[in-house]
């Protein structure tokens, strides 16, 4: 089950990362799933090494540093992914 949510949280992630990076990205969904996963592990593993993973509430900062660090994967994944398809 923990996969399931795996790649459900990845593709959520992913395309919130998507809509941060101003213009297009011509990369796949898998691809976006794939980045939001691990932009999700690694921006955990930051919160944690911050101190801001859990909170009273919701983890704003942890969410952000999630799609912050995915957001940086797609932005160096698109021009590899673009010139790999030319």
């Amino acid at each position: 089950m923990s996969f399931l949510w795996a790649i459900i949280a990845g593709l959520i992630i992913g395309v919130l990362a998507r809509i941060v990076l101003p213009g297009r990205q011509p990369i796949p969904l898998w691809l976006t799933i794939l980045l939001g996963a691990i932009g999700g592990l690694l921006g955990n593993g930051m919160a944690s090494a911050f101190g801001v993973a859990d909170t009273n509430g919701v983890d704003w900062i942890r969410h952000a540093l999630q799609i912050g660090v995915a957001a940086v994967l797609i932005a160096l994944v698109t021009p590899a992914w673009s010139r790999r398809r030319s």
